[in-house]
């Protein structure tokens, strides 16, 4: 369907792909991976015709229709969020919409004049809009946007009321509905809740056009896609099979090229030796001109390029009091909605809950009265003693002062750190070379949430309270932070919809649901195995 001939790409100074070739097959799902500026958006934008290569050949074959999903979602307002869906769909959209105008003319009394040649146009509107199987088109634009957690309310309120991250999967949803031949789809995870994220998951695998996608989620990765293709120093790597086994394919051809660079490099210094030892002697000139010689022709392997992996390691944190905090008989509410109604919870030290529930159960709530970002209307929240708490939510970047580079804002944080062990801290949260130099006010919300993340951890609390910790973390800085945290001596309460992240790191469940708040012993992975199910918001 879609073919990369020997593609070129330059993006100003920076070489994008050299001679890069990769196919897209009907019905394929590829993950595509690379690090964080290796051309990932670029080559999306490739295939869909918004930037054109430098040298090769983009092949696209007749007729083939292309859905891009990507984080720039565009202005959105003035109409319902049904009804911005259903824009994306094609020609029926743009019937749907006249139906709807017809409909409005039809109780207008200002056009009661015109009101035959209304019903009359409405007719042939009507009956094209049917032929076209408009009407299931309007059930399953409201099945996707359930699958992605909107509420009724939510689907016929307005587009333009929404947050950016609602707005996102309204945009995702305008291509799911379109069920084009092929999806581009550049992050759909990010802004998602577990329970949409599974939906999506069963969504993509029984989607039977072809899809390319990236995704920061390891386990949506490996439950999708069935070919990998890297972007790797300006080439394009393809790999059959999920991520996981691109993973362990990358480790043992690395491994392989290791020991061929180390087998090359022992006998290259051997015949330098001898020619070193000999080239002085008459009677060993000719061996040593057929060495000299034997060694330009030789091809030299080269050592695997080290990807940057970084590593972080929490220096020991003060020990707590085995009662880290106690909620009794509490109760809170905005405004009509009750959220708990006599709410018991302890967490004891060295727990590390994971909090569960859907959209609206509390989660984040909860959270923040741990934290004392809110306050019961009533009962009690009580911290224990020695408690060192740090907490992590999204409103959390708004601390950083935009005018500050990422070290200085560091060096606030710590002023008695050394510059090298901050500078160190900075790599490990994916803040290499000039990077440190950026001011935060430039830095994308990402970069801002793993630079917080750094202030927070480099002095260590022993009490981790994290809202969606890993959002916008890449693969390799989410694999770092959850080594980090595994061996952490601290007590953890955290909200994630990353399973891989939730099954590494709790050995307890708090689940929210409308019938009451239920307590899991052994972690998210014991929490799966008792309940059948991978999120709350999917039971039967």
């Amino acid at each position: 369907m879609i073919r990369l001939d020997s593609i070129g790409k330059q993006n100003g100074k920076q070489i994008v792909f050299i001679e890069a070739s990769a196919t897209l097959l009907k019905g394929e799902k590829i993950g595509l991976v690379g690090p964080n500026g290796a051309g990932k958006t670029t080559l999306f934008r490739l295939i869909n015709g918004q930037e054109a290569p430098d040298e090769g050949q983009v092949s696209i074959d007749r007729g083939t229709t292309i859905g891009y999903f990507s984080q720039d979602v565009g202005d959105m307002a003035g109409q319902s969020v049904l009804a911005e869906v259903m824009d994306g769909a094609g020609p029926v959209s743009t019937i749907a919409a006249e139906l709807r105008t017809l409909e409005a003319a039809m109780v207008d009394p200002d056009r009661a004049d015109e009101m035959d040649a209304v019903i009359e146009r409405y007719g042939e509107v009507q009956g094209r809009f049917e032929e076209l199987d408009g009407y299931a088109l309007e059930g399953r634009a409201s099945e996707v946007l359930a699958g992605l957690g909107f509420t009724q309310e939510m689907i016929e309120g307005d587009v333009g009321r929404l947050s950016g991250g609602w707005k996102m999967r309204v945009a995702l949803a305008r291509i799911l509905l379109m069920r084009p031949d092929v999806m581009l789809l550049d992050e759909p995870s990010n802004h998602l809740d577990l329970e949409s994220l599974i939906w999506l998951e069963a969504f993509l695998k029984n989607f039977d056009g072809a899809l390319m996608m990236t995704s920061h989620d390891r386990a949506f990765m490996n439950r999708v896609v069935t070919k990998i293709v890297e972007i790797d120093a300006g080439a394009l790597n393809t790999y059959s099979g999920d991520y996981e086994f691109y993973a362990q394919q990358q480790a043992l051809a690395e491994k392989q090229q290791q020991a061929q660079f180390e087998r090359q490099q022992a006998m290259l210094a051997k015949e330098i030796a001898f020619i070193e030892r000999f080239k002085a002697r008459a009677s060993h000139a000719a061996q040593v001109q057929s060495r000299v010689k034997k060694l330009d022709k030789i091809e030299r392997v080269e050592p695997p390029r080290r990807r940057q992996t970084v590593t972080f390691e929490f220096q020991a944190p003060p020990r707590s009091g085995d009662d880290v905090v106690n909620l009794k008989n509490v109760h809170k509410s905005y405004g009509a909605r009750r959220i708990y109604e006599g709410l018991d919870f302890h967490v004891a030290r060295r727990d590390r809950w994971a909090i569960m529930g859907v959209n609206g159960a509390g989660k984040s709530t909860l959270l923040k009265l741990v934290a004392g970002a809110t306050k019961p209307d009533e009962g009690t929240v009580s911290v224990g003693g020695s408690v060192k708490m740090a907490y992590f939510a999204q409103h959390a970047m708004e601390v950083l002062e935009g005018e500050r580079t990422v070290f200085q804002s560091l060096e606030d944080a710590f002023p008695q750190a050394a510059q090298g062990s901050l500078r160190a801290l900075a790599g490990c949260f994916g803040f290499s070379g000039d990077d440190v130099e950026k001011r935060c006010r430039v830095l994308s919300g990402g970069e801002k949430a793993r630079l917080v993340m750094a202030r927070m951890l480099f002095d260590p609390p022993n009490f981790l309270v994290l809202d969606e910790p890993t959002n916008h973390l890449d693969i390799a800085t989410k694999e770092m932070l959850i080594a980090a945290l595994a061996d952490y001596e601290g007590t953890m309460l955290f909200v994630s919809h990353d399973r891989h992240f939730l099954a590494a790191l709790s050995n307890r469940v708090l689940e929210l649901t409308p019938e009451g708040v239920h307590q899991y012993g052994g972690g998210y992975s014991e929490y799966v195995a008792r309940t059948g199910q991978e999120a709350p918001g999917l039971r039967s």
